[in-house]
């Protein structure tokens, strides 16, 4: 198969419907339109660390605004290039006549109005409403990096050893308790001064706390050291709270070995330390024992390595008690035959001007597609019935205490991705395994209850399973098990070990399936409808009806919109009919407007209390909720001071919609400047953001407007449009499952599709229209580039991939399949062609200490640079950046690179036309 070359699209816009939205504020939503989701990923997100800007330096008043616009831009027929700070291009004409004098005097007229209408409107209030004029301060970029626009968030750590609904919080130099039950009452659990080293000074820098379940001991994780995205490495120290002892759980060593370290449900703790199991039993919290003897730089047990922690569990660790903790199930992870990636640090320190002579190169074993991946091993150690003996080596012995869980049929070792191991029942858990190319899988079921069984293969995955499709099996943990008080209720007839799942429906949407015995493939469906659930299951209890009910989050009833909805479990679990599902965060009875909302929850461990998290699109806030009983207050955070703040500033307008293309509806936001001028009088740049990757999304319902986009449109008057495209999540596997096999060719053909449109609006400089993303959203700014369609003058790529074959192989061969079967594929999915480079203004941008999207995709790009003489573009290089380009102040200096690079190309402001 050749590379395709350009994309085909909509070449007029009659092919193209439009479904505008109201443009009044930041609250206008789409009202009917499905949308797209992304996954949760901090490319460019997060809390920012950058000087503040001096507030009485802020912008010119409401009034003298338009002024000083039209006195920086010039009236020029065409957009000129930026040289030296002046526009080149045709001069203005000057058009002067009665026609001229009539349209000022009417201007000044209309002006005078609208400063009596706010003068007006600050003096007049009515009962509800309050009136104000618009904020008129600046946004500048020291407000966008230093936290002026952060929301205030709080986690809930809930505390299930202490019961339901009771969470900590840590104030005063205590570990504190809050029990909503009980009216609210605070106690201390522990003095964090009480927690000392061993040469007696107590810890000071807790990176993280576990309380016992019998609430006597805590174990505090210290020393923290970061390790890959989601884990990190630190020395831990048990407490006794009575005693008031503390006593160092391994070593300690610095740096620090131990990876990883939790509570059983008994109070045993399983911990890895260099890369091997062991046990600490309750009863003996000075002598562990040991699990596994297989520990290297190339083996772990008990936590992923990189590309499980990346790709598949998006967490530290791959262990899991039992329900009662008698057993512990875990992973064995062998890289020995995974080729190493090896990049420098070429500074470690935290000082950009230290020199470091020499430097040890960081080495990770890191599969590419097509190369061996690791070899996994699922295990069950039985505590409750090991041998203790002397000599360690002695005290666990495979096929006695240690089980190697085996099933047949069961896919190659080498063709292998053990993507979940999870507890359904006391003696009984679920194992799910795909293969390399997501499109076949199996879910095995183990029974323990007469020893060690071989697993049973009860449900078929991929396209010849539940999946159905050409698409993929998504990897994410999702099987949920049922209480035992549930499995009590007479519908479930004795049952010890039914289970919730998420899966896909015929129709190819992504639903609750409840399996009433864990044996069966056959499940009872809780939900169904064109709309998808979008999380993992979050808690099942009782509702105030006493009534058993699944709780869940859902993109619906627009796919923009995460709402939370509960379920009841039938009564009887023979009927086919599905259950009507309950809105939680928007009554029945609401108005869609009510219902166009961003919530995430969070539930105590019996799910008689939640963490309701309002994220948009107004201004967020949190609150506790009791389940059943509505006169329950209890608020953690207002964001009273955004909501303040918000108000002092210039707002851009934000419309969400959908465009049509190809005949599918996708989802669009467009951040317009304040008072943006629509007449088609003035002509505005439009930068497209772009991420793209399959099941992500861009495009919600979250508060918006005041980030980096939000200055775009502020502060240089840029309109900045975001459009998730096919292959995107959350609008079923209809519009996922595309794009296998072939990614960046349909993302691309939207993209561009979605440009031409906006070319065509009359507000629109269709000489500045741009594109950037970051990672995949980076790929696909250069994809765009290399279509060659002749809309874009200007893209941006920061950390892309390049090519295919130098990305991870479980990410990749998901979506792409293996280079053997798809090896055009591989090709069509790369940038190859950079010709088209010559013709757009271009920047490419890359920390060298990526561990993920690594350094040799942007050095690949270069190279080809070279080869085809493509010389008139913008690079910068991050000096140990990783995929954050977050190191020694780089996430700033980056967006002051993306910003001059804009100033440069386009200018600031729109242009207007000439009378």
């Amino acid at each position: 198969m050749a590379p395709r070359g350009g994309i085909t699209a909509h070449d007029d816009d009659e092919d193209v419907e439009e479904h505008l939205l109201d443009t009044r504020s930041i609250r206008s939503t789409a009202s009917s339109s499905k949308t797209l989701v992304r996954p949760p990923t901090y490319y460019g997100d997060g809390p920012f660390d950058a000087p503040s800007s001096d507030s009485s330096e802020e912008g010119d008043a409401l009034l003298e605004d338009k002024e000083s616009l039209d006195e920086e831009i010039p009236r020029t027929r065409s957009p000129g290039r930026a040289e030296d700070g002046l526009y080149v291009g045709g001069a203005p004409q000057s058009r002067k006549g009665p026609t001229r004098y009539l349209v000022i005097a009417l201007a000044s007229l209309v002006g005078l109005s609208a400063i009596i209408g706010i003068f007006a409107s600050l003096s007049y209030s009515a009962k509800g409403s309050v009136y104000r004029a618009p904020g008129v301060k600046k946004i500048t970029m020291d407000h966008v990096f230093n936290g002026t626009f952060s929301a205030e968030t709080r986690d809930l750590h809930w505390v299930k050893e202490a019961g339901d609904g009771v969470f900590s919080v840590q104030e005063d130099g205590y570990i504190k308790l809050v029990d909503l039950k009980n009216n609210k009452t605070m106690t201390n659990l522990v003095n964090m001064l009480d927690v000392k080293r061993e040469n007696g000074e107590p810890i000071t820098d807790w990176a993280d706390w576990q309380l016992s379940a019998d609430m006597k001991y805590i174990l505090v994780k210290t020393d923290y050291v970061k390790q890959w995205r989601h884990s990190s490495l630190g020395n831990y120290y048990i407490h006794d709270i009575d005693a008031g002892e503390t006593q160092p759980l391994v070593g300690p060593n610095h740096p620090p070995t131990t990876a990883y370290a939790a509570w059983s449900p008994v109070g045993d703790i399983a911990y890895v330390d260099s890369g091997d199991l062991y046990l600490l039993q309750g009863s003996d919290l000075y002598n562990p024992i040991r699990v596994t003897y297989t520990g290297s730089p190339t083996v772990t047990n008990g936590v992923p390595d990189w590309v499980y922690e990346e790709e598949v569990y998006g967490g530290p660790s791959a262990l899991w008690f039992s329900p009662t903790g008698d057993r512990l199930a875990f992973l064995s992870f062998n890289d020995t035959e995974v080729d190493i990636f090896r990049f420098e640090i070429f500074n470690p320190t935290d000082d950009n001007d230290a020199v470091i002579p020499y430097t040890q190169p960081t080495e990770v074993p890191y599969p590419k597609p097509g190369y061996s991946n690791p070899i996994v091993g699922a295990y069950v150690f039985d505590i409750a019935n090991h041998v203790y003996a002397e000599e360690m080596p002695e005290s666990v012995v495979l096929g006695e205490t240690l089980h190697l869980l085996q099933w047949s049929p069961s896919l190659p070792a080498d063709d292998q991705i053990i993507m979940e191991v999870a507890w359904v029942g006391i003696q009984s858990l679920i194992v799910k395994e795909v293969n390399r190319n997501a499109d076949n899988g199996h879910v095995v079921f183990v029974d323990f209850s007469e020893g060690a069984p071989e697993g049973i293969v009860v449900r078929t995955l991929g396209k010849d399973g539940e999946e159905g499709d050409d698409g993929w099996i998504e990897q994410a943990q999702t099987v949920f098990p049922l209480p035992r008080d549930v499995l009590s209720t007479a519908a479930f007839q004795g049952s010890k070990n039914a289970y919730l799942d998420i899966v896909p429906t015929k129709e190819g949407y992504n639903h609750i399936a409840l399996f009433p015995v864990a044996d069966t493939a056959e499940p009872v469906w809780l939900t169904n409808g064109e709309w998808e659930v979008t999380s993992s299951i979050k808690g099942v209890g009782q509702n105030s009806k006493d009534e058993w009910v699944v709780y869940f989050e859902a993109a619906n009833p627009m796919s923009t919109a995460r709402n939370l909805y509960s379920v009841a479990i039938p009564s009887n679990l023979t009927s086919s009919a599905v259950p009507d599902i309950t809105p939680l965060t928007y009554s029945e009875d609401a108005p869609l407007a009510e219902q166009e909302a961003y919530y995430s929850t969070s539930f105590s461990p019996e799910a008689g209390f939640y963490l309701l998290s309002y994220k948009g699109p107004g201004v967020p806030y949190q609150k506790v909720v009791h389940v059943g009983d509505e006169d329950f207050e209890y608020t953690l955070t207002t964001n009273d001071r955004l909501s303040n703040v918000t108000a002092e500033f210039e707002t851009p307008t934000i419309i969400r919609g959908t465009i049509e293309i190809d005949g599918i509806e996708l989802n669009y936001r467009e951040i317009r400047p304040p008072r943006m001028d629509d007449s088609g009088r003035t002509k505005y740049a439009v930068l497209f953001n772009v991420y793209g990757g399959p099941g992500s999304q861009t495009v919600d319902l979250r508060f918006a407007g005041y980030d980096w986009h939000g200055y775009l449109a502020c502060g240089l008057q840029y309109i900045v449009v975001a459009v998730d495209g096919r292959g995107t999540g959350f609008e079923g596997r209809g519009l996922r499952s595309v794009v296998k096999g072939d990614l960046g060719f349909w993302e691309t053909q939207d993209q561009v599709a979605a440009a031409r449109i906006w070319a065509g609006r009359n507000y629109v400089d269709p000489r500045r229209i741009g594109i950037w993303g970051w990672s995949y959203g980076g790929f696909m700014a250069g994809k765009v580039v290399e279509a060659d369609a002749g809309i874009h003058s200007l893209a941006m790529s920061v950390a892309p991939v390049t090519s295919w074959r130098l990305y991870d192989s479980i990410y990749t061969e998901r979506y792409m399949n293996t280079p053997e079967l798809n090896p055009g594929g591989y090709v069509n999915a790369s940038i190859t062609d950079v010709e088209p480079f010559k013709k757009v203004d271009y920047l490419l941008a890359h920390g060298t200490g990526d561990d993920n999207v690594h350094f040799a995709n942007s050095a690949h790009l270069l190279d080809m640079f070279v080869k085809g003489h493509v010389r008139d573009y913008a690079f910068r290089m991050f000096t140990d950046s990783d995929h954050a380009i977050r190191t020694r102040g780089a996430y700033r200096e980056l967006h002051e690179f993306l910003t001059g690079f804009l100033l440069e190309k386009w200018g600031k402001g729109g242009r207007k036309r000439g009378w």
